[in-house]
């Protein structure tokens, strides 16, 4: 496992420039004409979203055949992917808090104070788990309809989450349910364990997926 892992690691770091010259024209765009706090978001989504470039290297290397005649099961490939989308999320979700925080105290836009510093980490929370939930449905789809075309797909990944978030406030709100700041709270702190859920129902579809195809 560990190996799989590293391997997405060490295939991904060819992107690494690329991808930090992209974040930082993102920084400057973000925190100087917009908030520090739409930065975290997009540095958390920008990293999950390169979980799809380690398929792209596989599909170019025939890395997955190949991997079918060595000691490897299909459920470890799988898994594989999803650690290393969690390490992505992670990577992004604090690379965006540690800059957009610097940015912030540059510019003025935030303050070292003990609100601000709260409020910073429980968005930093939020867009983790928001990029988890993105991330891991493009998983299956990559799995189902290949790299080139999960690409395309991706905007899926983003539709499908926020229209069933949007249909559970809708059917709080026809319950006469309001959703005051004490209950977003306590969906805050459970989003995590949220997001391992939806992440656990994405493994299993991935993996049934990919248990189903002749390689």
């Amino acid at each position: 496992m560990k190996s799989l892992v590293l391997k997405d690691l060490f295939n991904i770091g060819h992107n690494a420039k690329s991808m930090l010259f992209i974040l930082v024209v993102f920084a400057v765009a973000f925190i100087q004409f917009s908030n520090v706090e739409s930065y975290i978001f997009v540095c958390a989504v920008l990293c999950s979203m390169m979980i799809v470039t380690t398929f792209s290297f596989d599909d170019s290397s025939k890395w997955t055949r190949y991997a079918m005649i060595m000691p490897i099961s299909k459920k470890e490939l799988v898994v594989g992917k999803f650690a290393v989308l969690v390490i992505f999320c992670t990577v992004g979700s604090l690379f965006g808090l540690v800059i957009a925080s610097v940015g912030g105290l540059i510019t003025n836009k935030i303050a070292l104070e003990l609100a601000g510093i709260a409020e910073l980490l429980l968005l930093t929370l939020t867009a983790w788990v928001m990029s988890l939930i993105f991330g891991s449905m493009s998983i299956p789809l990559v799995f189902k309809f290949g790299a080139e075309k999960g690409r395309v797909l991706l905007l899926v990944s983003f539709l499908i989450p926020a229209a069933i978030c949007f249909g559970i406030y809708q059917l709080l709100a026809l319950l006469g349910i309001v959703l005051t700041d004490q209950i977003a709270f306590i969906l805050l702190c459970c989003s995590p364990l949220l997001a391992l859920v939806w992440c656990y129902v994405m493994y299993q579809l991935s993996y049934r997926i990919f248990e189903k195809q002749e390689l």
